[in-house]
C-alpha cells in the first residue's frame, strides 16, 4: 500500500542539527538552528521558569482538558504582552492558544482558506522557510515582495513599499514585527507607519508573524507596529511564540490572536478558530500555558522573567560586537557591520556557499545556507575561534 511513497527531502536546518551531533570536532560550533543558548553553550532553564513550575508542582494539579480555545487567562496574558494596556479599551481581539508558533501560523492559514476562501499570501523575500511548507500545505500559493539585498546587506523598502502599493484589496501580506528571520534586518518606527499607511489605502489583510518579542529592543519596542495597527480599523492576524522568549522550546506554546471590527464578528471568528482546532488536535495542552500564567501573573516572577530576558537579549548584541570587532581588526572583507547592526537571534552574513562549505568541513562550524548565523550559538569561549575561522575563509589567497 505504501511502496508508491518517494523520499522526502530533508528539512535543510534540521539535516544540519543533525550533521552537528554527529560531528566529532572538540571545537565543533552549532551557529545553525534557532535556539538560545546561554554563555556556557547550554539551552538555559530560566530560574523564573523554575520557581513557576515549582509552584505548580506544589499545587498537585490533575492533568484535565482544556477548553478547545485554551486558558482564557493565557490569552488575555497575549494580549496584554502584544499590545499592551491599549488592549483594555479593544473588546474586538480574539485569542486562541495553539501549539507553538508554528500551529499559528498553520491555524491562521486553515482560517483564511476555509473561512476567507483567500487562496494566496505574500511573504517576505527572504523569509523562515518553514512559512512556505506551512502556508503552501495549507493549500495557500506562496508569492513574495522584495524585502533584503544579500548582496549590499541593505533593506529593499522602496522596492516593497511599491510591490504592497500595487496588491488587490484584500490581499494577504506577512509581517514580521521585529527580529526578521532570517535576515536580522528590521524596519525603523517610521518606516512600519509608512507600511501601515500602505496597508490602509489597499485595505490589505496583515499577518504578523511574531516568534522573537523581547529579543530585539525589548518587549513593548518589538510589538511597536502591533500597538500602532490597533490604533487603526484594519483587521489583521498576529501568531506569537513562547518558545524563545521564555525559552520553552519542547512544551509547544504559542497564540493566535484576530482582531475584529465588532463583538459579533469577533465571536464568530472564535467559534471557526475553535472549529478548526477540534478538527485537528481537539485541544492544546497545559502544562505550558500554566507555567506561563503563573510567572505572568507574579509581578516577582514577572519582573525576573523580564530582567532574565534582557540579560538574553544583551548577550546577542554583545557577540554581535565581538564577532564585527573581530571582523574588521582582522581585514575581512565581509560586511561585518550588519552582523553587529542586524537584530535579534539571527543574521544574514553574506558568507557565500562555498564559504559555508569551508567552515563546516574545515573547521566544523555550522551555519543556514544561504548564510544565516544564529548568534546566541556564539560564546566567550568559541567566538575567537569563529572569527579566525571567518576570516581564513574570506580573506583573499
Amino acid at each position: 500500500m505504501f511502496n508508491h511513497i518517494q523520499p522526502s527531502v530533508p528539512d535543510p536546518i534540521m539535516s544540519l542539527m543533525e550533521a552537528y551531533m554527529q560531528d566529532s570536532h572538540p571545537q565543533k560550533v552549532n551557529l545553525g538552528i534557532g535556539l538560545y543558548y546561554d554563555h556556557q553553550g547550554n539551552i538555559p532553564l530560566m530560574r523564573a521558569v523554575h520557581l513557576a513550575e515549582q509552584r505548580l508542582l506544589e499545587q498537585q494539579r490533575p492533568h484535565s482538558y482544556p477548553p478547545i480555545e485554551g486558558s482564557a487567562l493565557f490569552a488575555q496574558q497575549i494580549q496584554a504582552l502584544l499590545f499592551g494596556d491599549a488592549i483594555q479599551s479593544h473588546q474586538h481581539m480574539v485569542t486562541v492558544q495553539t501549539v507553538g508558533g508554528s500551529g499559528a501560523l498553520k491555524l491562521g492559514a486553515d482560517f483564511l482558506c476555509h473561512y476567507l476562501s483567500r487562496r494566496e499570501i505574500w511573504v517576505s523575500d527572504p523569509t523562515w522557510a518553514n512559512h512556505w511548507a506551512i502556508f503552501e500545505g495549507a493549500g495557500l500559493k506562496v508569492n513574495t515582495y522584495p524585502y533584503f539585498d544579500d548582496a549590499s546587506g541593505e533593506l529593499r523598502f522602496e522596492a516593497m513599499l511599491n510591490t504592497l502599493s500595487s496588491l488587490p484589496e484584500g490581499a494577504v501580506v506577512l509581517l514580521h514585527p521585529c527580529c526578521h528571520n532570517p535576515t536580522g534586518t528590521d524596519l525603523s518606527q517610521p518606516q512600519w507607519r509608512a507600511v501601515l499607511e500602505v496597508l490602509q489605502q489597499r485595505r490589505l489583510l496583515p499577518f504578523f508573524d511574531i516568534a522573537y518579542q523581547g529579543f530585539g529592543d525589548g518587549l513593548a519596542e518589538d510589538s511597536f507596529i502591533l500597538r500602532e495597527i490597533l490604533k487603526t480599523d484594519l483587521d489583521f492576524l498576529v501568531s506569537n511564540s513562547f518558545s524563545k522568549n521564555v525559552a520553552l522550546y519542547g512544551q509547544r506554546l504559542g497564540g493566535l490572536s484576530v482582531c475584529c471590527n465588532s463583538l459579533e464578528t469577533a465571536a464568530n471568528v472564535k467559534g471557526a478558530l475553535k472549529t478548526l482546532i477540534r478538527r485537528s488536535y481537539s485541544c492544546p495542552p497545559t502544562h505550558g500555558s500554566q507555567i506561563v500564567e503563573t510567572l505572568l501573573a507574579d509581578e516577582y516572577l514577572r519582573q525576573l522573567w523580564v530582567s532574565e530576558l534582557t540579560n538574553m537579549r544583551q548577550r546577542i548584541k554583545q557577540m554581535r560586537v565581538s564577532l564585527s570587532a573581530g571582523l574588521e581588526q582582522g581585514g575581512s572583507t565581509l560586511d561585518y557591520r550588519r552582523i553587529r547592526d542586524q537584530k535579534g537571534m539571527f543574521s544574514y552574513t553574506g558568507l557565500n556557499e562555498h564559504q559555508l562549505s569551508q567552515l563546516r568541513h574545515q573547521y566544523s562550524i555550522y551555519l543556514v545556507a544561504p548564510g544565516r548565523m544564529c548568534l546566541p550559538g556564539l560564546n566567550q569561549h568559541n567566538v575567537d575561534y569563529v572569527t579566525a575561522a571567518i576570516l581564513d575563509v574570506t580573506l583573499p589567497a
